[in-house]
């Protein structure tokens, strides 16, 4: 048993129940939130760090001899300077799969809305067109049928197979593209292979080399007029500007992203503006909330706690 800091804990949201943790470990020190400096001087003397969203960099790490563990209450692992960490002999370790259920239920979600053509007619209606309207009923934007559409998915690990079991139930014909920089060696066929007769492209890989800007302008040009693409991935793997002006342009039908490439957006975003402008557009941005249902945020503590104990074991 350890000494513990938890450096951000309000990034898990309210109503989380951390007794698992504590149960873990010797003491748990909980700050709601904390900056770089100031995670060096609360991580003074301890053993594991528990941290989601703060930077460790190398020269926070190599100025903490007594830290043996850095528990990331996430998957990503960016903010933590892993180099410096394996030279300190400073164990790194991450969840999983610990909110398959909500990130596939939200991405869902974003695929019927956007096939609903939902964001233009909610605008429709809220500036009195239905209320106007000679018919009983709008009409004026296209609305895609699921059943028998192309959806390809661009990541097929536990996430992206759940989206793709999901998206089977309303009849979809779901195809794995190949691993991004690894076509010539995947059975799967290519992402250009595909995109031309793709109805919908869904994101589920990591953000890298091979996957920045995946779906930029060159290949917007070659997906069909009605193509919906959804992101709630990372940030940065769509080239935002590029689908927004392809979205204006009409050269694809529909844009959803649960992410964007800096996270808060506090210098603004083109899809942010485009939203406080009221376009005309098929486009959602929801704020990085697909993993936050309470069930999904209790997994990370139970299986954050299951790390330390694992860790224990095999020190």
């Amino acid at each position: 048993m350890a000494n513990a800091v938890m450096l951000d804990a309000q990034s898990m949201g309210p109503d989380i129940d951390f007794s698992a943790i504590r149960g873990a470990v010797t003491h748990l020190e909980v700050f709601d939130q904390s900056s770089p400096e100031q995670a060096l001087q609360r991580l003074d003397g301890a053993e594991i760090a528990l941290v989601n969203k703060v930077k460790l960099g190398r020269e926070v790490l190599s100025s903490l001899p007594s830290l043996k563990l850095i528990c990331v209450m996430a998957t990503g692992l960016n903010n933590i300077d892993l180099d410096a960490a394996r030279e300190h002999g400073i164990a790194v370790k991450n969840v999983t799969a610990y909110g398959t259920a909500s990130v596939s239920q939200h991405t869902l979600m974003l695929m019927l809305t956007l096939a609903a053509r939902l964001p233009r007619y909610q605008q429709d209606v809220a500036q009195g067109a239905w209320q106007k309207s000679a018919f009983f009923c709008l009409q004026a934007y296209p609305t895609l049928e699921l059943a028998g559409k192309n959806l390809v998915m661009v990541g097929q690990g536990e996430l992206g197979s759940e989206v793709a079991r999901l998206a089977s139930a309303f009849g979809m014909n779901v195809i794995f593209a190949a691993r991004p920089g690894n076509e010539a060696h995947d059975e799967r066929p290519g992402l250009d292979e595909l995109l031309p007769e793709a109805d919908i492209i869904s994101l589920h890989c990591p953000l890298n080399e091979q996957t920045r800007h995946l779906i930029n302008r060159e290949r917007l040009t070659r997906a069909k007029s009605s193509l919906l693409l959804v992101n709630c991935a990372r940030g940065g793997i769509i080239d935002e500007n590029a689908a927004l002006e392809a979205l204006r342009q009409g050269q694809i039908g529909g844009l959803a992203v649960d992410v964007l490439p800096e996270e808060p957006p506090r210098e603004g975003h083109a899809l942010l503006d485009a939203l406080a402008a009221q376009e005309a557009l098929n486009l959602i941005v929801t704020p990085h909330n697909a993993w936050i249902t309470p069930e999904a945020r209790q997994n990370i503590v139970r299986l954050t706690a299951e790390n330390i104990t694992a860790f224990e074991k095999s020190a």
